[in-house]
């Protein structure tokens, strides 16, 4: 099985990106990562099971793609994840705050988060995904909350 492009990209592109983004923190550098994604589809002739088979492998190209980039040494055009956090809408405080906290986690458990909760990846998917076992994933899962409740702890607990 095959999707149009055009049906990839207008589906998959926000939430590509978002990945990518949580692990390069520059917003150059995940369009990139997205782009690169795009195209290795697009030149690949594999066949896929089905959708959700599709998305698991364009989410696992990014996710390369976007490590590989971090790892690089010409990194270009840069921009913080603090510039591009003042550009995003949050319908409440806390809602940036959170977004900030998850930001400073280490990555694999930033990744994981990101897989878990914005994605809506099942603990076995995130596995398969990231090439890791699912004990693993559930351990980074639960220091990563971990980690997130010890840093906003005091914060909301004063409202």
């Amino acid at each position: 099985m095959r999707l149009d492009i055009e049906e990839i990209i207008a589906e998959d592109k926000d939430r590509l990106f978002a990945a990518a983004f949580s692990i390069c923190k520059d917003k150059y550098d995940a369009e990139e990562a997205v782009q690169e994604t795009f195209i290795k589809y697009y030149t690949t002739v594999k066949q896929y099971e089905n959708e959700d088979h599709i998305r698991a492998w364009l989410i696992k190209v990014v996710i390369n793609k976007s490590k590989d980039m971090v790892g690089s040494f010409w990194r270009r055009n840069k921009m913080t994840w603090e510039d591009y956090m003042s550009q995003l809408p949050f319908a409440e405080p806390e809602d940036s705050r959170l977004f900030e906290a998850v930001m400073e986690l280490p990555e694999k458990y930033r990744v994981v988060i990101h897989l878990f909760y914005y994605e809506e990846y099942s603990i076995r998917e995130i596995a398969k995904i990231l090439n890791r076992q699912e004990g693993t994933v559930k351990s980074q899962l639960s220091r990563g909350r971990g980690l997130l409740k010890q840093t906003l702890k005091g914060e909301w607990e004063d409202e």
